[in-house]
């Protein structure tokens, strides 16, 4: 399968490149603790530069101060344009709604004449008109005419429904397809209030939660930089009472390097390398912060159409109303559907040629065929010899029969209601007004699919099922899936609703769903996972997009969610032993002249307090791009238990992220001594 290359379209890139610059004003800046102080530090060390520049010699190197303050830059621009990436896209939710709206053509009535005009111009009370292959144009009641209408594109269900002028069921909505026949409609809608409207309304209103981890990780570095603040504040009396001098300049570096830089500097590099594993896995995602939260989600709602099942229905049995005419039923329903080209027509010559059944070609010498309409609700053949054959659903083809004073049989009633009520459609095939059997077409369930939700339940997954269907029928689907809840006749309210609830009782929810129906709740659901084969609105809601169409795949991303999960909290775990193992480092070499006794903290033996603040900026920049490979790669995911982790964590990366500072800064150091 081809997979898409380009995860950004270059609207949305000149969107990053403004947006990126956005973010460094401090208001933005603010709602990320540890860039925010970042940032301070960095406006601070580039006045301090700009002061030795121009003669404040007291106040350390100009190239010193400019070389740290650009490094910091490059990190924040980084931070600040993968973060940007994430919310353009995120910004898009709703355009192709708004185009859908927008750009979709009316043909518009006025005076008798057809005017060409742009949906968006519709107004309540106009009059359009609709034939086979339109898009209706906006929300409307039938005033004239009765057509099939492919609703899919809204309701997420595949199988047609009849609209007719007079009737119980005249509304139309806008955005979905005219597949027969010819419509005259009154808009009913102010403009701003149709359904695209609503669903628009919907995607934007929609906000997703910081899961635990970012919570806890936010909290954890803030509070790590307090310290620092704390500790780089104190650090300038204490100095001036012991006579030691600290510049600006050095107080300021020390204050970037103690702070958790390196882990604020790698969240970006990790979220990317989380997106491409997911990427590698046939699933295209637009944050890496979608990636993680996979780790963690609680509950999975799946759509049923397109997702759990094929989509389209396909015929999976016949029943002859008289056994021994069985082969002669099964003739005539081939024969009434070899022309007929829609999924459920072509299914049932495939039926027929599986159980080794092929049509009589010369019976379809001169024949005349019967397509399809909504008024007849039947479609079939009528032959060279006069025998017509139709089919079509009970009512359609009971009325027929009635009609030419015949009695619809009770056993094809029977075998239409059980086929109902085990969740399929039933087509009832006549020849000449007589019945001779009825056709069952299923919802097909994707192969293999119970074994995978199996192995969703025992990661402590619970998968709901999200249908239009009726209750009967979506227990039915459910029960054959194997999803242990179902949500049935769901509107895209309803799913939005039992999302919110689950969050507010602090879980995590993932949404998949290939419909526009489905987009407001991929926008709300903490990862929301939008079929490759559904609708644009629904792939622009949900923050990840599965080319595969597989509505399991979420194994895979929830593996690599808890991977991302384990890096993160592998370089966390680095970079705090790293930055504490930095203060011990610098801080006696600091105070040694003036605090005798604090020599023989200085391990390392440093050559000069400038000496120690130059190396542990410069260790500082190194280290970051340093671990870089390591973010990207991640760290290899094994189901230990989250005490093992830990453990393991602490004494590899803990332990490592307390020695590799003394050791690259005094390797800094040695090689700063030769020079100075």
């Amino acid at each position: 399968m081809k997979k898409e290359n380009h995860f950004i379209t270059p609207d949305q890139l000149k969107f990053c490149l403004k947006e990126s610059l956005v973010k460094l004003n401090p208001k933005t800046m603010a709602r990320n603790p540890i860039m925010f102080t970042v940032l301070i530090s960095t406006s601070i060390m580039f006045i301090i530069s700009i002061l030795v520049l121009f003669g404040y010699k007291n106040q350390g190197s100009f190239v010193y101060n400019f070389l740290v303050f650009s490094i910091l830059l490059i990190t924040i621009l980084f931070a600040n344009f993968a973060e940007a990436i994430a919310e353009a896209r995120g910004k898009a939710q709703a355009e192709s709604l708004r185009k859908t709206r927008e750009e979709t053509p009316a043909k518009k009535i006025v005076d008798g004449k057809i005017i060409n005009i742009s949906s968006s111009l519709l107004k309540k009370g106009d009059i359009f008109e609709c034939s086979i292959g339109d898009i209706i144009p906006s929300d409307g009641e039938i005033v004239e005419g009765i057509a099939s209408i492919d609703e899919s594109a809204i309701t997420g269900e595949s199988a047609p429904v009849i609209r007719e002028a007079g009737g119980d069921k005249t509304s139309v909505t806008g955005g979905t397809k005219v597949l027969s026949d010819h419509i005259i409609v009154r808009v009913t809608a102010q403009p701003g209030e149709s359904f695209l409207d609503k669903m628009i309304a919907l995607v934007e209103g929609a906000s997703r939660q910081k899961s635990p981890n970012e919570i806890a990780l936010t909290i954890l570095l803030s509070g790590f930089t307090l310290v620092f603040v704390i500790v780089c504040v104190t650090l300038k009396p204490f100095a001036d009472y012991t006579g030691t001098t600290i510049t600006i300049a050095s107080l300021v570096s020390l204050f970037v390097c103690l702070i958790p830089t390196t882990i604020g500097g790698l969240l970006s590099a990790i979220g990317i390398a989380g997106m491409d594993r997911a990427l590698r896995a046939n699933v295209i995602t637009k944050s890496g912060k979608a990636v993680e939260t996979a780790g963690d989600i609680d509950t999975l709602l799946l759509d049923k159409t397109g997702t759990i099942t094929i989509g389209n229905r396909k015929a999976t049995n016949f029943y002859a109303i008289n056994s021994n005419n069985l082969n002669e039923f099964i003739d005539a329903c081939i024969l009434a559907s070899i022309s007929d080209q829609t999924p459920e027509g072509k299914s049932i010559v495939e039926l027929g040629r599986n159980q080794g059944f092929i049509a009589d070609q010369s019976a379809l010498i001169g024949c005349k065929w019967i397509e399809f309409s909504a008024q007849t609700k039947c479609s079939g053949v009528e032959l060279r010899n006069g025998v017509t054959i139709v089919k079509g659903a009970m009512e359609a083809i009971c009325q027929i029969i009635e009609s030419n004073n015949k009695v619809f049989p009770n056993y094809a009633r029977e075998i239409s209601h059980k086929i109902a009520e085990n969740g399929g459609t039933p087509l009832v095939l006549a020849m000449d007004n007589d019945v001779m059997g009825v056709i069952e077409l299923q919802d097909i369930i994707k192969p293999g699919i119970q074994d995978r939700f199996e192995r969703l339940r025992k990661m402590g997954v619970k998968t709901v099922m999200v249908t239009g269907d009726n209750a009967l029928t979506a227990q039915y689907i459910a029960n054959k899936a194997g999803v242990d809840d179902f949500i049935a006749e769901a509107k895209p309210e309803d799913k939005m609703e039992y999302i919110r609830n689950e969050q507010s009782n602090g879980k995590l929810v993932a949404m998949m769903g290939d419909g526009t129906n489905d987009a407001p709740a991929l926008a709300q659901a903490d990862v929301g996972v939008a079929m490759n084969s559904g609708t644009q609105a629904a792939k622009e809601a949900g923050n990840m997009v599965d080319l595969d169409n597989d509505p399991t795949k979420l194994i895979e991303i929830v593996e690599i969610g808890k991977q991302l999960l384990m890096t993160r909290g592998t370089l966390t775990t680095f970079s705090i032993a790293n930055d504490v193992a930095k203060y011990f480092a610098i801080v006696p070499a600091l105070f040694m002249s003036s605090i005798p006794a604090l020599k023989a903290l200085n391990v390392m033996n440093l050559s000069s307090p400038e000496s120690a603040i130059l190396s542990a900026v410069i260790f500082n920049a190194l280290i970051i791009p340093a671990l870089i490979p390591l973010a990207l790669k991640g760290v290899q995911y094994k189901p230990i238990g989250a005490s093992a982790i830990l453990r393991r964590n602490l004494f590899i990366y803990g332990l490592g992220g307390a020695i590799v500072p003394f050791i690259g800064i005094k390797l800094i150091d040695m090689a700063i001594a030769t020079i100075l």
